[in-house]
């Protein structure tokens, strides 16, 4: 018998700024679609987008009850789940 599927709950910031929270099985191949302007009607006038943030769920009950949660937060709170960006290391002058 096979492992049931994990969800992640994800969160994606578009061109314009604006934030998109989502779910899925898998986020890499969701964010290829959200790219390519297959996911969502919303993102698709958007993009690019980037994937932010993302967090493992139990199941899919408990993914869709985290998405609803965040997407009735205030932007100030969804913006304290996104880990700070990484330095980017700089190229030694020659």
């Amino acid at each position: 018998m096979s492992e049931p599927a994990r969800w992640w709950v994800y969160l994606l910031r578009c061109a314009d700024g604006t934030l998109y929270t989502g779910i899925s099985t898998d986020p890499d191949r969701r964010l290829t679609q959200h790219n390519a302007g297959t996911a969502s009607r919303y993102t698709r006038a958007r993009l690019p987008v980037a994937m932010l943030w993302r967090e493992e769920q139990a199941g899919h009950g408990d993914a869709l009850r985290r998405e609803v949660a965040i997407k009735k937060m205030p932007r100030s709170e969804k913006e304290k789940l996104i880990p700070p960006a990484k330095p980017r290391k700089r190229k030694p002058k020659q």
